[in-house]
């Protein structure tokens, strides 16, 4: 009678054990997010935020005793997010902000290298959440073996740059200038249709003259 009651004992405590062990090797806890704070400005904040193997870039609305409104949402492929700022200015009488931010991308083949910086510029009403303008200028810098005979048996290596797009300026007036090589536009802010639009444009380099 004895052994019996051993036995069914020994049998329980090793179920329990096992039942045990079972949950304890349940889901494991989900992996905490990496947040890194790029800018701050007032109430805005620029965050990469990397969750496993995705990295996003935000720029967060942090008002005292509300959650956290999403301004600005960028899906990271290769390119991080270098250099950022954000400028909390009034155009207009309205309060906007500018966020710039810098990305490199690079490459590479056994002729020819392009490094290419890309510079964004993005003006939002972060009351309402709005995007009010958005500019990228990119500059490349190329660097690439010429060959100088059909049988490829004498080369040269040519550097050159080569340039997209305008050069964003904010004014102390809430005006943005965008210019390159050949135009230069002003932009005043329209609080009424909430965009930008043009004021003068003139060209930055004038025409010869005749002879």
């Amino acid at each position: 009678m004895k052994q019996y009651v051993i036995l069914a004992v020994s049998l329980l405590f090793t179920v329990g054990m096992y039942s045990q062990k079972k949950k304890a090797g349940g889901k494991a806890p989900a992996a905490k997010s990496q947040t890194t704070v790029l800018a701050k400005a007032d109430d805005l904040t620029a965050e990469l935020i990397k969750n496993k193997n995705q990295q996003t870039f935000y720029v967060f609305r942090n008002e005292k005793g509300a959650k956290k409104d999403t301004l600005l949402v960028k899906a990271i492929d290769k390119a991080l997010p270098t250099d950022c700022k954000i400028t909390a200015f009034k155009a207009k009488d309205t309060p906007l902000c500018c966020i710039t931010w810098t990305e490199k991308n690079v490459t590479e083949t056994k002729t020819k290298n392009e490094e290419a910086l890309s510079t964004y510029s993005e003006i939002w009403e972060p009351a309402t959440k709005t995007q009010i303008l958005s500019n990228v200028q990119t500059t490349t810098k190329i660097k690439e073996i010429v060959f100088l005979d059909k049988g490829q048996n004498a080369s040269e290596t040519q550097e050159r740059m080569r340039r997209e797009g305008f050069e964003f300026t904010l004014t102390g007036e809430g005006d943005v200038i965008l210019k390159n090589k050949s135009q230069e536009s002003r932009m005043t802010y329209n609080p009424t249709d909430k965009k930008y639009v043009n004021n003068v444009s003139a060209s930055a380099a004038p025409a010869k003259k005749k002879r």
